[in-house]
């Protein structure tokens, strides 16, 4: 995103108005380089033409989204792991999906939502709150970017990613994606928003899809409907049940759950909706997936921010083990949870919030003599980046910060995060 358009987003402006608003901030400042080269719209648009042009990326981006004809295998598209009808995450409880050439390599991580993730920042390693600008006291930390370890800030650049991954859609290199760009049905779509000869240089035809699929990913209706009962709520347009009530208090009680200090449940003081993230990375040590193939080498460990996946922060031994914070919007439909899929129950994560340090047998393995490997898939080395906020921090043995009822409340609390058009009434479920 450019800075324009974040500032739009945080407005409201671009909640209100969708993807055509955010289009109107981003493509005056920031042509891409196939419509650059194709000489579409060589400079600063009209506010219709900017409506218009966004209209049109968005039905091509949708387009694009949704054909499986463009990955190696022929049978996975992009909505084939961020489904529409669950928050445009996976519909599987598998902890990663399956992709390649032919199907049958497994991933590395879970697959996160894509709804809810106009408001991320570019990543940075020093975030301030805008109030206390250059303050140090104040420096949030690393925050920010679209993955798991923050390493792209522009959808543009996210969508690449999957269409070139080995154990994603497959494709060898951009040329291969755009033979297939050049059969599809929509191959006219391309030209009509990016040029005749937009297709004469692959990196700008690849430039080109992944932008419609930025532009498409950034759709209003799609993609930010901010529709829960919470938001219906916080509008005076809905209540809550004395459970919902008593789960967001703990939500946000600092000595209960304590979930708000980085899941962000009030609005913002321009009136913007709660994103329910911070944008900030944390290590939580979920415990390790052996379900993950990767993980039956013992010398691999996914360390988010400082590597595998992202090298650009390898070496850097502070960052190792965290990973970006994610939106709890739709978390009530999530089958698989954390960076690795470890949990499959909402109640379960609650409770390994709650008693990850009072009662680290419950959730990690135990050694042959008994004791407990707790953290067992962080080295050792890397402990001193856990958080231990509550409700953290706890020995073992000591009271847990939340009891069962309480967690029970908290889940019930999560429920109001749904959005309607993914209610089961919604959905024919």
């Amino acid at each position: 995103m450019t800075i324009k358009t974040i500032w739009l987003v945080r407005s409201g402006l671009a909640a209100s108005m969708g993807a055509a608003a955010l289009c109107l901030a981003l493509l005056p400042l920031r042509q891409s380089s196939a419509a650059t080269a194709a000489g579409v719209h060589p400079g600063p648009m009209s506010r219709t033409e900017a409506f218009a042009r966004a209209e049109t990326l968005t039905a091509l981006g949708r387009k694009i989204f949704s054909d499986p004809s463009l990955s190696a295998s022929g049978l996975q598209a992009c909505a084939s792991c961020h489904d529409p009808a669950h928050a445009f995450s996976p519909a599987s409880a598998m902890p990663v999906e399956m992709g390649g050439e032919h199907g049958d390599q497994p991933g590395l991580r879970a697959v996160p939502t894509l709804r809810y993730l106009q408001s991320v920042p570019a990543f940075t390693e020093h975030y301030y709150d805008s109030e206390d600008e250059g303050d140090e006291s104040v420096d949030n930390g690393p925050t920010g970017g679209l993955t798991w370890d923050g390493r792209v800030d522009h959808g543009a650049d996210q969508a690449k990613i999957p269409l070139l991954s080995p154990f994603e859609m497959g494709n060898k290199d951009a040329a291969e994606v755009v033979a297939k760009l050049q059969k599809a049905a929509y191959a006219g779509d391309i030209k009509v928003a990016f040029g005749e000869t937009v297709f004469d240089n692959p990196q700008d035809a690849f430039d080109a899809a992944a932008e419609a699929l930025a532009t498409f990913e950034q759709s209003g209706p799609d993609f930010y409907p901010y529709s829960s009962r919470y938001d219906a709520f916080l509008a005076g347009k809905a209540t809550l049940t004395a459970q919902e009530l008593h789960g967001r208090q703990l939500f946000e009680d600092p000595a209960k759950g304590n979930c708000s200090s980085c899941h962000l449940s009030e609005p913002a003081n321009d009136g913007e909706p709660p994103q329910f993230s911070d944008f900030g990375f944390l290590g939580l040590a979920a415990p390790r997936n052996m379900a993950i193939p990767a993980n039956n080498d013992p010398n691999y460990h996914d360390l988010g921010l400082c590597g595998p996946q992202r090298t650009d922060f390898a070496g850097r031994s502070e960052y190792c083990g965290l990973f970006r914070t994610p939106t709890l919007r739709n978390v009530a439909l999530k089958k698989s949870f954390f960076h690795n899929g470890y949990f499959h129950s909402l109640r379960d994560v609650v409770s390994f919030y709650a008693t990850r340090d009072s009662d680290p047998g419950r959730w990690y393995p135990k050694n042959s003599d008994g004791t407990v490997r707790r953290y067992d898939d962080l080295p050792q080395a890397y402990w001193d980046n856990l958080n231990q906020d509550p409700p953290f921090g706890r020995k073992p043995g000591d009271a847990p910060a939340l009891t069962d009822p309480e967690i029970d409340d908290i889940v019930a609390f999560l429920g109001t995060l749904t959005d309607a058009d993914l209610q089961p009434e919604a959905t024919g479920h």
